[in-house]
């Protein structure tokens, strides 16, 4: 079954650190651009970061630039997110996507679902003292 997985959530106290991981199952990452995204109870999914097939380009929502770093290492078909300065607002089931992209200088962090390939089942982050 070709699938994303996400591993790495966790409950971590307010200031604290996360990596996230993405990994392809089935199929190889390298030609795909990878977004993150996260979604909190009652709130809408909200676009994180993303990187383009390669990792030469990343993109970044504003609330999370100099916080969240996006990385990639194609030989090991996993994409990162490490996470720092965590507050309680970044609570959240976060999920990674995949979009065919290869040679692709742009990334996606707004989307339907269906604009994308694959979609992992999501990793839940509690950020709490």
């Amino acid at each position: 079954q070709l699938q994303l997985v996400e591993s790495g959530g966790g409950l971590v106290q307010p200031g604290g650190s996360l990596t996230l991981s993405c990994v392809g199952s089935g199929f190889t990452l390298e030609r795909y651009v990878i977004s993150w995204f996260r979604q909190a109870p009652g709130k809408e999914r909200e676009g994180l970061s993303c990187i383009t097939w390669r990792g030469a380009n990343t993109n970044y929502t504003d609330s999370m630039k100099g916080r969240f770093t996006i990385s990639r290492d194609n030989t090991e078909n996993t994409v990162y997110l490490q996470m720092t300065s965590l507050k309680p607002e970044d609570t959240a089931v976060y999920y990674c996507a995949a979009q065919w992209g290869p040679y692709s200088r742009l990334c996606p962090l707004t989307g339907t679902p269906e604009q994308f390939d694959y979609w992992g089942q999501g990793t839940q982050v509690t950020v709490s003292s």
